[in-house]
């Protein structure tokens, strides 16, 4: 018998242009891209290739995009603003190179806040909350503050808040791109030991080429096509 294959993210045809100066800009020319459930693709491509475009899009961040995005098997581009933000709750997670924790919420808070909006009992997403950052090495800062924490550790922070929700699809935009090298490799070392364990799918925008040699697949982003 053969097996189906059922992505959990498929685009096709994707364009994205812009207007400056009186010129069109094509960012995105036809993206055509695939990621079963579960796998892990890096998002090779230089500063400027489009790499965090293709991640707005795939992400349902803003409008403006032509062509198909199908998420868990349901087609999104077309969504209004609301539809598109529970499918942003429910089946996607992000991470971005900068954390963007909340200051004056603890580690665990802001890995139980999202649960709690997605409408999760407090003591499950506390409970939740507290395995994630265990896995990821933050057991014994469950308490503190952003500021009490180092920049690798906040990262791994806003990844347990990526998974918080158990999604679909993690995005991550050059998500170790703030930290030193030593640091970077730790980090998502550990963000791909979890997500793997988590079962969820990541696509992972880098320049790094040495960093997207760990996932599973490379995809590269070359004048507004995927190779």
């Amino acid at each position: 018998m053969t097996e189906t294959f059922d992505p959990v993210l498929q685009t096709t045809g994707l364009t994205r242009s812009f207007e400056q100066g009186g010129q069109t800009i094509q960012v995105l020319r036809g993206v055509d891209l695939a990621i079963a459930r579960g796998e892990i693709v890096a998002l090779l491509g230089p500063s400027g290739s489009g790499k965090s475009t293709l991640l707005q899009a795939v992400g349902l961040l803003e409008g403006g995009f032509g062509g198909s995005i199908r998420i868990a098997g349901a087609e999104a581009a077309q969504l209004d603003s609301h539809a598109r933000t529970i499918v942003r709750r429910d089946t996607l997670g992000f991470v971005y190179q900068f954390h963007h924790l909340l200051p004056d919420f603890t580690a665990l808070e802001n890995v139980v806040l999202p649960q709690l909006v997605a409408g999760a009992e407090r003591p499950a997403a506390d409970d939740r909350a507290a395995s994630l950052l265990t896995a990821l090495g933050l057991g014994h800062r469950l308490t503190h503050r952003p500021s009490q924490l180092s920049g690798g550790e906040q990262q791994r922070v806003a990844v347990a808040r990526a998974l918080a929700n158990q999604p679909a699809l993690v995005l991550a935009d050059e998500p170790t791109g703030n930290l030193d090298e030593a640091t970077a490799d730790v980090v998502l070392g550990e963000f791909l030991r979890l997500v793997r364990h988590e079962g969820t799918a990541a696509l992972i925008a880098t320049h790094n080429e040495r960093l997207a040699e760990k996932m599973d697949r490379v995809v590269r982003l070359h004048e507004g096509h995927l190779e």
